[in-house]
């Protein structure tokens, strides 16, 4: 395996990863987001409120997605297999 081949299994890794960890990502930034927002309308600045909001709305974006984000990992690790395999 030369450089080349094995720079391509990192940039196939860390874009997995950002496919994998965005939809959680997205979910607690719109959830923190609106969270702050309605703080800052009410001017209720309690700091614990944002926490079991942004819990649920992981919990849930994590049921939701979690057989998606199963196959692209199941698709990277048979194509490193694929590659493991034709060495």
């Amino acid at each position: 395996m030369d450089g080349a081949e094995v720079l391509d299994v990192a940039r196939a890794a860390i874009w997995l990863t950002v496919e994998i960890s965005a939809p959680i990502l997205i979910a607690g930034l719109v959830v923190g987001v609106a969270i702050g927002l309605f703080q800052a309308l009410t001017q209720i600045q309690e700091q614990t409120l944002v926490y079991a909001p942004k819990i649920v709305a992981i919990f849930i974006t994590l049921l939701i997605f979690l057989p998606m984000m199963a196959a692209l990992m199941k698709k990277f690790m048979e194509q490193i297999a694929q590659r493991i395999a034709a060495m």
